[in-house]
């Protein structure tokens, strides 16, 4: 187990997940503290209750974003969000955010993170072939619900990321746009995944936990609310679509998930962590691919076939 080294730092593996046998439960946050969240941010989320997990998402809906020239709707990848939890053992408060960030706005965002007592935890891709270039910076941090909200409400601020920084989005007088649910045939994609998927504006997604294994980061459980999830997005349409998504995976799955995508000819696009000090390492991939959904929602789903075996970390012999 991991402890802080110095003083300030943030631990990052917290007390044991079991006692006398028994699977610790997350104590739920009060109203009180989701409300101090939504206040610190100046906008309301959402409070998960089977995962005590409240989130609030933060697209970029300032940014107009093209995949291979084509344009691509901003709930495809491009929404950040914040999550809070608490530890197992109720004392203090989680919480954890994937932002997403234009190049220039990588480094200044990580100075103001650091001013605000908050830690960095990865910096990446999620995409090839995007315009403009996007980076994605996970942060956490640890403590007392409201002045955990309010450190990170400093933190993003001045950056597009704060809720007040983005358009209004009001309404217009033209026809509605088409929804997921006119763009694809839902009951049939669903049936290819095995789970019902979520419909966003003109894309359609998957968040799919990890059930299967408990997985520990600064004393409190990950689970899907709060980022440990492997999802699918489609944009296009039925016919012609696009994905995008993520695997989460124990070490011993990587290989596994990287051979099956590519037999279904999914691109893997990045393989690295989001997280720092969780129990067991857990390792995150981002595909993309291009054609029928039915056949990419085959793809997702030939990976998520592979999760779940418990293999040990390693090469596997």
């Amino acid at each position: 187990m991991k402890t802080a080294g110095v003083a300030g730092a943030i631990p990052f593996c917290g007390a044991p997940v079991e006692q006398t046998g028994v699977p610790l439960k997350t104590p739920a946050l009060s109203t009180q503290e989701q409300e101090a969240i939504a206040m610190a941010l100046g906008k309301k989320g959402t409070y998960n209750e089977a995962q005590a997990t409240y989130s609030v998402p933060l697209p970029r809906n300032d940014l107009k974003v093209t995949v291979k020239n084509d344009p691509v709707p901003i709930p495809f990848g491009f929404g950040g969000w914040v999550a809070f939890k608490k530890s197992l053992d109720g004392k203090q408060t989680v919480m954890m955010s994937d932002t997403v960030l234009l190049e220039a706005e990588v480094n200044p965002l990580i100075d103001a993170t650091h001013a605000a007592g908050l830690e960095v935890g990865a910096i990446h891709n999620h995409f090839f072939y995007e315009q403009p270039r996007i980076f994605y910076m996970h942060l956490h941090g640890i403590g007392d619900t409201a002045a955990l909200a309010q450190k990170y409400a400093k933190a993003i601020r001045s950056t597009r990321l704060f809720p007040a920084n983005q358009p209004s989005g009001g309404a217009t007088a033209s026809a509605p746009a088409p929804t997921g649910s006119d763009l694809f045939d839902l009951p049939a994609l669903d049936g290819l995944v095995k789970y019902k998927g979520v419909v966003n504006g003109p894309t359609y997604k998957y968040t799919v936990g990890r059930d299967d294994v408990q997985i520990i980061a600064m004393g409190a459980e990950m689970t899907a609310a709060i980022g440990l999830n492997s999802w699918a997005s489609f944009a296009g349409k039925q016919s012609d679509a696009h994905i995008a998504g993520d695997i989460a995976m124990l070490e011993g799955e990587v290989n596994d998930v990287v051979k099956v995508l590519r037999q279904n000819n999914l691109e893997v696009v990045a393989l690295h962590h989001h997280m720092l000090g969780e129990q067991p390492r857990t390792i995150f991939l981002h595909y993309y691919g291009r054609g029928p959904a039915a056949n990419l929602a085959k793809g997702f789903r030939a990976a998520l076939d592979q999760l779940g075996k418990r293999k040990p970390g390693g090469m596997q012999h």
